[in-house]
Formats: C-alpha cells, sequence, structure tokens
C-alpha cells in the first residue's frame, strides 16, 4: 500500500470514517485538490446575496458551514504536523459550534472565506507533500482517539466534500437559496 493511499479503518476514528469514504478518489494529495474543486463547484451553485441563508433558523448559515470547513482544517491540519514530528502530547478535540458562534462571520464578506479556504487548502497540500511515508504511517491522540497523519489528510478532504452535500442538499437542491 502506498502512503498516500486511502487508509485502513484501523488508522481512522470511527466518527472519521465517513468523511474519508466521502472523499474522492486518488492519493492524498490528488484527493485535497479535488475536494478543493468539489467546493467550488458547489459555490459556482449559490445564488448571489445568499451566503447568509439558513435552511433553518437554528442551523449554520452557508457563511458558516464555510468557517467551520476552514477551522477545522487548520485544527487538523495542526494534529497531523504535530503527530508527523513525533510530538506524543494528546491534544483536545473542539467544540465546532462554539467555534462558529466566535467566529462571529455574519460581518465577513463570502468572496473572503472563498480566497482564505483556497490559500488554507494551498498551504496544507504542501504540508501533505512534504510528509515522507513514514511520516504519514505515524500516529497521534487527538479528541482521545488514535488516528494517522494520513488518515487526518484524507479526513480533512471528506469532511469538505461532506459539508458541500450538505449545502447542496439542504441548502440549494430544495429551493431554500
Amino acid at each position: 500500500m502506498n502512503a498516500s493511499d486511502r487508509p485502513p479503518l484501523e488508522e481512522i476514528p470511527s466518527f472519521y470514517r465517513g468523511y474519508v469514504e466521502e472523499a474522492p478518489e486518488g492519493d492524498l494529495i490528488k484527493t485535497l485538490r479535488s475536494a478543493s474543486d468539489r467546493l467550488w463547484r458547489t459555490v459556482s451553485r449559490i445564488p448571489t446575496g445568499h451566503a447568509d441563508h439558513r435552511y433553518q433558523p437554528d442551523k449554520w448559515s452557508i457563511k458558516e458551514v464555510f468557517q467551520h470547513v476552514l477551522d477545522s482544517e487548520r485544527i487538523f491540519a495542526y494534529r497531523a504536523l504535530r503527530f508527523a514530528r513525533m510530538d506524543e502530547t494528546e491534544l483536545p478535540g473542539f467544540d465546532e459550534n462554539a467555534y462558529a458562534v466566535a467566529a462571529q462571520v455574519g460581518h465577513r464578506d463570502f468572496h473572503e472565506l472563498l480566497r482564505e479556504h483556497d490559500a488554507l487548502r494551498w498551504t496544507t497540500v504542501e504540508l501533505f507533500r512534504s510528509f515522507t511515508p513514514e511520516m504519514l504511517a505515524r500516529m497521534g491522540t487527538a479528541n482521545g482517539t488514535r488516528i494517522s497523519v494520513r488518515a487526518i489528510g484524507w479526513v480533512i478532504a471528506g469532511h469538505a466534500v461532506h459539508h458541500m452535500n450538505v449545502i447542496e442538499e439542504r441548502y440549494l437542491d430544495h429551493g431554500k437559496a
């Protein structure tokens, strides 16, 4: 097995397996790029001026979903870096709902979020490209569970795809946006 191939289940905590399954096919670098392309296909379907739309009053807006994808990618990439560098420190989880409130994304222009995504994804791709096969296979503990560096990359890609699916299914496909 190539170190950048989709990881085996034993490297992925159960609550992340669905994200890995949603990630596009290919090696890890291609998969990260494909997930970014998928994000842009979704963006092209969002009507102008609808980035603050919520499909229900208690759900995140489209901008909040995008901010969540960005925040999560940063946290996952940080975990991957720590584990690739053989840092044995157990890392905490994070409360995505608290982050969404604290981000106060309502004041941000949607296009800023998209530019931020492109910059962040570029640095994520370069980070994972810098890892050797040995580094990709390293494991660490985050949020109380073991995960490989390679699996984190696949989670990043699949997590973005998952949320683009949610936007298309709940915000766009039902004529709500």
